[in-house]
Formats: C-alpha cells, structure tokens, sequence
C-alpha cells in the first residue's frame, strides 16, 4: 500500500486507493498526538480527495479512519478558533464554511462512505463520520457533541442529527455534553454497527476486497448495552420543557440520581451557549433538510465567534486546563430572548446557501 501526501497539506492526512483496481479508497487523519484534530488544511484536503473519487468510476467505496489508537478524531482546532477570536477576527469563517460544506458533501456522497468511530469521535469527528451512510463503532467508541463546555454549540450538523435521535436523548447530549458509547451511538442514530476493535484490521482488509453491506454481515455484532437510552422515562420527561431554567427545575425534581447529575452539568455550562443550543435543536426539528440546518449552524457559529464565552470556555478547559470558566452573561436569566435571537441573524451575502441546493 502506497500512502501519498501533498503539499501543502504535509502528512496529516493520508489517502490511497486498494484493493483490485484501486477500488477502496482509503482516508487517514494523521494527526494521532492531537487525537487527529482537523485543521482548515485537512479539511480541504479531505474535500478535494472526495470530488476527485466521486468523479472516478474505477473507486466503489470510501474509507475513513484515524492514526493512532486513541480516536477517530476529537474535533476541530479549537486553539486556533481562540486565538482568532481574541484577535478579533474571522479567519474561522471560512474554516467553518469549508468544514460544512463537507459535511454536506458526505452526507450526499454518491458512493458508500465508511467511517470507522473508533476511540474518541467529538465535535469535527462527528460531521465527517456520522453524516456518511455506513458507520462502525468499537468497544473504544467515545461519542460527543461537548460544544456548551467550551462556550459554543453543537455545530457541523449535529443539531440536525441530535433533533432526530430518539425523544429528547439529543437535547440531553446537547446540553450537558455527555460522552456516549457504541449502543447508544447507535440508538441515537449517529452510527449502523458495532464491530469489536480486534476485527478492526480485518474488516478494513474485507472492504478492499468486497461491498460493505456482505462485509458488514461477516464481521458486526451487537453492541454491549448502553446507559442514556435506557433511561428515556426522566430525559423524555425532563428534556420536553421550552426553556432551561425549566429543565433545570425538572431534572433537580425528578428524584432520579442521573437526572441531578445531569442538571450539575447543565448548570456548569455557558448560559449563552445553553439558550442558543436549546434554541438551534428546536429550530433544527423544523427544518427539513441537512443544507438548511447547516446553514443555521453556520450563522449561528459565526455569531459566537464574537462572544467572550468561546475564547473563556476552550481557555478554561484546553488552555489554562483550570476547568473554571468565568461565563458572561454569568446566570441564565441575564440571557434574554432577544439575545438568543440574534445568533440566528440572516448573514447576507456571507449566508452558507446549502439549504438552497442540497438537503
């Protein structure tokens, strides 16, 4: 197997094509010390190899995994969004941008697009695993949408894919930020399969060699059992209300020891962040295609970029690592309606425009 880079995207993504003919083309996030983190250019990079197999009949099938042993990808560079927004400027713009148009490219690729959620999938991982139409999960799988910790909102179409899990356990991941693993991966719809990670190199040989779906059947088992799903009685319950002052209340009400746990990590997140992330999952819920939530998402992440809580939250939890943001607005009642409004502002000609062609 032959790997081959490009300048300038260096080594920290790697692509090559196996199997008879080259039919399997293989996609690597080589960046296994930041637990392969994406960056503008390996975003671009994965895009350009995308429109290029797309276009090439001899490739059946797209495989997508990360370098290293500790995750398929933990999200997107975070440090560089800081630093952008303490410069006050809008270079993640366009990183946002180009991220979600892949997102919607793999969402409508025209070929099977394999992604391999092995170990850490947060954030950035997520959009470039579970909008693909074959996705695996191991015993290593540790699945997330951690955005309110740090002062932002689940991007990268995962309010879209969060809306439509299962009753509220998406309103539940998104709030507190909650890491799941395999099955319930699977029963909130953002992952097909569990396959154990000792199969892993195996199941990748297969791919090369034949279709996913008879591949699938020689290597998938059932997922060893899950914890949120099996507690939708107090989410379904405590999740339904219009604000989070009033899941708050109903959480700390319900007597379920989970459920005070739950409300805790709620309650240590950024206000803004949770008005907005309860606001953008209700909105998603209407809208009915992906293009048009990824154009929300991306007026809404822009807007944040502006906020002192972005910069204060990743700080917090990946600079100073003191786990002791100071939010401002500090209390969710000093949020107003209005100010939740106003991340959804139309951009004008800097609109994302998906909702327009794809869905």
């Amino acid at each position: 197997m032959t790997w081959q880079a490009q300048e300038p995207y260096e080594d920290t993504v790697l692509t090559a094509r196996v199997g008879p003919g080259g039919r399997l083309g293989r996609i690597t996030l080589n960046r296994p010390r930041a637990i392969n983190a994406l960056d503008h250019a390996m975003v671009r990079r994965i895009d350009a190899t995308l429109a290029e197999w797309a276009a090439d009949d001899t490739v059946a099938a797209v495989l997508v995994t990360g370098a290293g042993e500790r995750g398929l990808c933990a999200g997107g560079d975070i440090r560089a969004i800081r630093a952008d927004a303490l410069a006050g400027g809008h270079v993640s713009y366009d990183f946002w941008r180009d991220e979600y148009l892949l997102n919607a490219r793999i969402a409508a690729y025209p070929k099977p697009y394999i992604a391999i959620m092995d170990g850490v999938v947060m954030g950035g991982g997520v959009g470039i695993s579970a909008h693909g139409d074959v996705r695996i999960v191991t015993e290593r799988s540790r699945v997330a949408m951690p955005e309110t910790g740090i002062g932002f909102v689940p991007d990268v179409g995962g309010t879209y894919l969060l809306s439509r899990a299962p009753g509220e356990l998406g309103t539940h991941l998104a709030l507190t930020a909650t890491t799941i693993g395999a099955a319930d991966t699977i029963e909130c719809g953002l992952a097909d399969h569990f396959v154990p990670t000792h199969r892993l190199p195996a199941l990748s040989a297969a791919l090369a060699d034949a279709a996913p779906a008879g591949v699938l059947a020689r290597f998938a088992e059932p997922a060893p059992a899950g914890e949120p799903a099996e507690q939708r009685g107090w989410i379904d319950a405590c999740y339904a209300a219009d604000t989070v002052e009033e899941i708050l209340d109903r959480l700390l009400g319900s007597g379920e020891p989970a459920a005070k746990e739950a409300a805790e990590l709620i309650a240590a997140k950024s206000p803004t962040a949770l008005k907005v992330t309860l606001a953008a999952m209700r909105r998603a819920r209407e809208l009915h295609s992906l293009g048009s939530v990824l154009d929300q998402e991306y007026r809404v992440s822009c807007a944040m970029l502006s906020t002192p809580d972005l910069a204060e939250g990743v700080r917090a939890q990946v600079v100073d690592k003191d786990r002791n943001p100071r939010w401002s607005p500090a209390t969710l009642p000093e949020v107003t309606p209005a100010d939740v409004e106003a991340f959804f502002a139309p951009l004008g000609e800097r609109e994302l425009g998906l909702g327009r062609t794809a869905g």
